[in-house]
């Protein structure tokens, strides 16, 4: 394995990392797309019989966009002498100033929803034939697993113990402004659980895989690395990193019909968006239409309605679909757990790893070694995804 390079030989490089590195802590989407009052206004769609249309709040934002934007791009990336890593830092500026607009147009209707396009683009036509198929599938089984029996503050006991595999320390915050059951946020190694939900079993081992096993080991790998855009994030890495935490559900043997199912249902929702429908008209097609109950119907509405219209859902169907494909031809697993990754840009990592600017994982994901899957029907399915 090459040695880590010292910072002098390339002395441009780091000071540009690490300029970007200050300048993107304040660009954590996730800390400004969860609305503050979804429980209030949950309670007034459903008393309005579906038709009323949601008012969210948001988090007030904490910066200045236009400065930062200024100062991202008066980096001098023509210091970098590797024109393959040069590259990669002037993707990276161009993916940061995305976020920053989407997070300054966080509920400015349409304007949201284009620059969302732009960072996360939208289902093509393969993926809304992904979904189709993955839908003809019966997820009738019942299995006790399955039953939400398990409160917020037994779900942190849950995540405590399983995290006793991996030697990294993070922290678990409970929260009521959440638009899912539980989520990562990267810049300060949280995981934060939605205080009001009840778990099942399964949906423990299921989050526990996705957001311990892959988004907490490649925060953690991320942070070991001697550039940090490793930690900060490549272009494209959601579709990536959300493939890896799916494929860790599937690869622990947790994964259930159902669950893919939700990720089908997810790019079936965004697909709304373009078409235009408001929220009470998304939420109509997955409740009356695919028959998901109201609860469900609502919280993928909610996901892909927040903001404006935020088309990020579809990338965990596409993203599982390409790691999936990635790993069965022999692909390297551990290239894309080097951080906060995408599979595009594997030979640019190499590359870094060649240089002795980048390390191999110093954590992998525990499933991907163990391999408890034994579902054939999935693997079926999986397999014959475009």
């Amino acid at each position: 394995m090459p040695q880590i390079t010292s910072t002098e030989e390339y002395q441009d490089l780091f000071d540009i990392d690490a300029n970007l590195n200050r300048l993107v802590k304040n660009i954590e989407l996730l800390n400004y797309i969860n609305p503050l009052n979804i429980e209030r206004e949950k309670k007034q769609f459903f008393s309005s019989k579906y038709n009323y249309e949601p008012q969210f709040k948001y988090p007030k934002l904490k910066f200045n966009g236009y400065k930062l934007h200024r100062l991202f791009f008066s980096q001098r990336l023509e210091r970098i002498e590797d024109e393959a890593v040069r590259q990669l830092y002037e993707d990276v500026i161009y993916e940061y100033s995305g976020l920053i607009e989407c997070i300054q147009t966080i509920n400015h209707g349409r304007k949201f929803y284009y620059n969302s396009l732009k960072s996360f683009g939208t289902p093509i036509e393969k993926d809304i034939d992904n979904a189709k198929f993955i839908l003809r599938f019966d997820d009738s089984d019942f299995d006790q697993e399955m039953l939400p029996m398990y409160s917020a503050k037994e779900a942190v006991n849950y995540f405590e113990d399983y995290s006793k595999r991996y030697d990294f320390n993070y922290n678990i915050k409970l929260s009521t402004n959440l638009s899912a059951a539980a989520m990562v946020l990267n810049n300060t190694q949280t995981l934060v659980l939605r205080k009001n939900h009840k778990f099942s079993l399964n949906q423990l081992k299921v989050l526990t895989n996705h957001e311990i096993g892959v988004h907490m080991v490649t925060t953690f790998n991320g942070l070991a690395q001697p550039l940090k855009i490793f930690s900060n994030g490549l272009p494209n890495n959601v579709e990536t990193q959300e493939g890896l935490a799916v494929y860790a559900e599937y690869m622990s043997g947790c994964l259930t019909m159902k669950r893919l199912k939700e990720l089908a249902y997810r790019v079936i929702a965004v697909d709304t968006l373009h078409k235009g429908y408001d929220f009470s008209e998304t939420f109509d097609l997955l409740h009356n239409q695919y028959k998901l109950n109201r609860d469900k119907a609502f919280a993928i509405t909610l996901r892909v309605h927040r903001g404006g219209g935020f088309t990020k859902d579809h990338k965990y169907l596409r993203g599982i679909t390409e790691v999936y494909n990635y790993a069965k031809s022999g692909g390297d697993l551990d290239v894309l757990l080097t951080g906060k990754v995408s599979l595009e840009y594997k030979d640019v990592i190499a590359k870094l790893q060649s240089l002795g600017l980048a390390i191999s994982s110093k954590y992998f994901t525990d499933s991907y070694e163990t391999n408890d899957n034994s579902n054939t029907n999935l693997d079926f399915i999986l397999k014959s995804l475009k």
